[in-house]
């Protein structure tokens, strides 16, 4: 009976069915009981000291699977068993996906969904940190990022059931424009465009009328530049897109004009807002986290976990300390 054994110390998230373990080895599944383990198939594409959470696509991925092994007609009589490693990276991510199934599927809140990771003599998880490099500055928990799917879910960011998984996948890769939702049908973080469409240096570089298909499609009316001018406006605005500009310095935070003057267009906005910086990341994430705090009540660290669940590396450094105050 070492299944059992090992069970002791596992989070039970559905009584004698669904099991999260963190273990040292590989486990053999039994007669009675199926181990899985997603530490290296579900993996965090790190910029620099970041890793994780994972993005929305590998949530729904995991959601996905753990789906098919709950009503899978061979598993119907075993117990379930989640299981991850000792290395503190990837058993943070571990733990967040599992508690964001709860979330999702089972309709536990995030302390409900928490509990059972953290009950027992389980060790602390480490805590998320920003992309950046240098030392941590700012934590985010997997409480947090839990709260944050919470908070999604309930303003309906969130429907698994009409999630286009590999349109995610397509448009958050570099070289097919670098995008993500943050907000459906209104808020679109983007890499900046460059003044033409080429490859430099092997990295693909998008000028606006790469953009221009996607965004009609999609109600995209609005175009907001945090960065320096490096494209002409005008491309934009003769095609018909509102176009704005709200500077301020990469990796820093916005005047407080500025955060009025962002949300004002965004509140007036007829359609959906595409918002850039350099990256895409930082002054973007920064300025969308503060329409999110105002409009849908989230909290800083709701806000920051659950945009870098939509675009990975958003928001960094003194950013997070600023939404936070």
């Amino acid at each position: 009976m070492a299944d059992e054994n090992e069970l002791v110390c596992a989070s039970e998230f559905i009584k004698d069915r669904l099991y999260f373990a963190t273990l040292r080895g590989k486990p053999r599944s039994t007669a009675n009981t199926h181990y899985f383990c997603v530490d290296d198939e579900l993996v965090y594409e790190n910029f620099y000291a970041d890793f994780g959470p994972l993005n929305l696509a590998m949530v729904y991925r995991y959601c996905c699977k753990l789906n098919k092994k709950l009503k899978s007609f061979s598993l119907a009589k075993k117990k379930i068993v989640h299981y991850t490693s000792f290395d503190a990276r990837k058993r943070a991510n571990a733990a967040y996906l599992i508690g964001s199934y709860a979330i999702i599927y089972l309709k536990m809140t995030p302390e409900e969904a928490y509990r059972p990771l953290v009950s027992g003599n389980n060790p602390p998880f480490l805590p998320f940190r920003d992309a950046s490099f240098g030392p941590c500055t700012f934590k985010v928990t997997v409480l947090d990022c839990l709260h944050g799917i919470d908070k999604a879910l309930q303003n309906g960011f969130i429907n698994f059931e009409t999630f286009d998984v590999d349109e995610y996948e397509h448009y958050e890769k570099v070289e097919n424009g670098d995008f993500n939702w943050i907000v459906p049908n209104k808020f679109l973080a983007f890499s900046g465009p460059h003044p033409k469409s080429k490859i430099e240096n092997g990295y693909p570089l998008h000028a606006p009328e790469a953009y221009f298909p996607y965004f009609r499609k999609h109600n995209v009316t609005t175009i907001i530049r945090l960065n320096k001018k490096i494209y002409d406006a005008r491309r934009f605005t003769d095609a018909g897109f509102d176009h704005y500009d709200l500077f301020f310095v990469d990796g820093s935070t916005p005047s407080d004009s500025i955060v009025r003057r962002f949300i004002q267009i965004c509140e007036n906005a007829e359609g959906a807002i595409a918002v850039h910086c350099k990256a895409g990341l930082g002054r973007t994430g920064t300025l969308i986290g503060c329409y999110m705090m105002k409009h849908f009540r989230f909290t800083a660290g709701e806000c920051i976990s659950y945009i870098r669940i939509c675009r990975p590396g958003s928001i960094i450094g003194p950013q997070q300390h600023w939404l936070e105050e």
